[in-house]
């Protein structure tokens, strides 16, 4: 079968995140399977799809290389990249079924807009241990689905250099996971409105290039503290570097960017 390797928030190979995608199954394969198959990709996240009566339908889970996780932004933005561009799906938009319930990606100019759930972080009280963590003191902290530091500055957060083994679970986030996002406003000229980093050493990933699932966090948040629904963000990622404009709606999420396939590659079990 074949599997394909894309760079999603990208718009040129080696930058955003690389996430694989086999081709869609018409069963379930075994857990054990998708996470071996996982753990030989080493990505951030291979996705796997299934086949439903809908040709614009599929089933999709995520798998890192040490666990499934409920829900994955490039990867789905790959996943849909990959049915429309190296399957030839000819719908406008495609819908994932998920364990974070239904996720629509649909064809947006060059690129791809993907409808995600929303979540709106609340300020909690400062976590002294981040500062060991960073080596910079946030100003101020908040709580959900991961610890968000907000930082003082674009410089901060591309400087940060975090000890991921003082990284621990932390009360105020929904999760007990070990999730850090540093996160700042963008120097004034910039391309971009915020700028933000996320560490993730609980799922096997001590950096992650691009992530959306984080975008669904920082969106609200943003809009906010700002009161625009619609804004540009860049992932920091040392080496890569990813853009995201997001737009939030009610509950929801929009995210747009754009994708490349950088390898085709055939899997011979």
């Amino acid at each position: 079968m074949k599997q394909y390797l894309i760079d999603a928030f990208a718009d040129q190979p080696f930058k955003g995140n690389p996430a694989c995608v086999p081709e869609p199954f018409d069963a379930w394969p075994d857990d054990a399977f998708m996470q071996a198959l996982a753990m030989e990709n080493n990505q951030a996240e291979t996705a796997f799809l299934l086949r439903t009566d809908d040709p614009a339908r599929f089933g999709l889970r995520w798998f890192t290389p040490a666990i499934e996780v409920p829900l994955c932004g490039h990867a789905t933005l790959a996943s849909a990249h990959m049915l429309f561009r190296e399957m030839g799906l000819t719908a406008d938009e495609v819908r994932f079924d998920t364990l974070s319930g239904p996720l629509i990606v649909r064809r947006a100019g060059r690129g791809y807009e993907m409808d995600f759930p929303g979540y709106l972080p609340h300020e909690i009280a400062p976590v002294p241990e981040i500062e060991a963590v960073l080596g910079v003191k946030p100003q101020r902290c908040y709580g959900g689905p991961a610890l968000i530091a907000f930082l003082d500055s674009e410089a901060a957060v591309r400087g940060v250099t975090p000890d991921l083994e003082k990284l621990t679970a932390y009360q105020g986030t929904a999760y007990t996971d070990r999730h850090l996002i540093v996160t700042a406003f963008a120097d004034e000229g910039k391309p971009y409105n915020v700028v933000s980093r996320l560490f993730a050493p609980d799922m096997g990933i001590p950096e992650d290039p691009a992530t959306g699932s984080m975008h669904c966090m920082l969106a609200p948040l943003y809009q906010a503290l700002t009161g625009k629904a619609v804004l540009d963000y860049y992932q920091a990622h040392p080496k890569r570097g990813a853009h995201l404009q997001c737009e939030v709606a009610g509950d929801r999420v929009k995210l747009r960017g754009q994708a490349v396939t950088v390898a085709r590659s055939d899997l011979l079990i």
